[in-house]
């Protein structure tokens, strides 16, 4: 049986002496912090049982009945500015992004745009962000990789998205995601959390988890699963306080943080 005591806060590095705060390579506002990786790695997730495939199928439905097309947060007018804002929203919030990237994307919304701003003014265009001088390094770099090596384009390959600076797994598939339709699924904290909280699929990494639920989620709904488990993480499965009492799949979830 699951223990009854309630982990430490998802967000809380500091609660294991073994926990690394690296932050996930290519993790956007949510970063998955080494703490929790390690909690998920522990006898509750192990003993635990992932839902059927029935109540997966329920789970989904009643999502997309409440909301039938989510969205991300982040602002963006194409894939390239998309690209841009998910680079500048590791270890930052959305509304933070969003307020400096107005500016931004109205002088720059193609690579050639924003390489001929320079790096100077690129920095200084996005200092409220967090960590803003590696990223304005690494907007000015992949923008010029995007017009010397793929014509001015966002290539719409994992792999090759993952070759630009400031480009890891999950970055490539928000924008695979969200630019261009495709069915991936990107793990932030919040998806990391829901998943292994309803549970949907059990991991230990973000890799794990989206691996698992791929596997796991009817293919109808997988064009927005990750936005309904992201959005469910940030507003409802909170991580210091779920809010159980207006969960729409409370009855469904068998977490042992379940407070209804």
């Amino acid at each position: 049986m699951p223990a009854k005591k309630s982990p430490a806060p998802i967000k809380s590095a500091s609660s294991r002496k073994a926990a690394v705060k690296r932050p996930v390579k290519g993790a956007g506002p949510a970063s998955i912090p080494a703490a929790a990786v390690a909690r998920a790695a522990g006898k509750r997730v192990k003993a635990r049982k992932p839902a059927d495939k029935a109540t997966i199928t329920e789970i989904f439905t009643r999502f997309r009945a409440a909301d039938p097309e989510p969205k991300g947060e982040l602002e963006y007018v194409n894939p390239f500015t998309l690209l841009v804002a998910v680079v500048l929203s590791a270890q930052a919030t959305d509304v933070g992004v969003n307020k400096a990237t107005r500016a931004l994307f109205a002088l720059a919304d193609t690579p050639a745009k924003m390489a001929a701003l320079g790096e100077d003014r690129i920095r200084d265009m996005v200092k409220t962000i967090g960590l803003f001088r590696n990223k304005a390094k690494n907007v000015l770099t992949l923008s010029q990789i995007l017009v010397e090596r793929f014509g001015g384009e966002v290539p719409r390959s994992r792999e090759l998205l993952e070759t630009l600076p400031g480009v890891g797994r999950k970055t490539a598939n928000v924008v695979l995601n969200t630019a261009f339709g495709e069915p991936t699924i990107a793990v932030d904290t919040h998806l990391f959390r829901v998943s292994n909280r309803i549970p949907l699929a059990l991991g230990k990494t973000p890799l794990e988890v989206e691996l698992g639920l791929e596997k796991v989620i009817p293919a109808e709904f997988k064009r927005y699963a990750h936005h309904w488990l992201i959005l469910h993480g940030r507003y409802v499965c909170k991580a210091r306080r779920p809010e159980c009492e207006r969960c729409i799949i409370s009855d469904l979830c068998t977490s042992p943080e379940k407070r209804v």
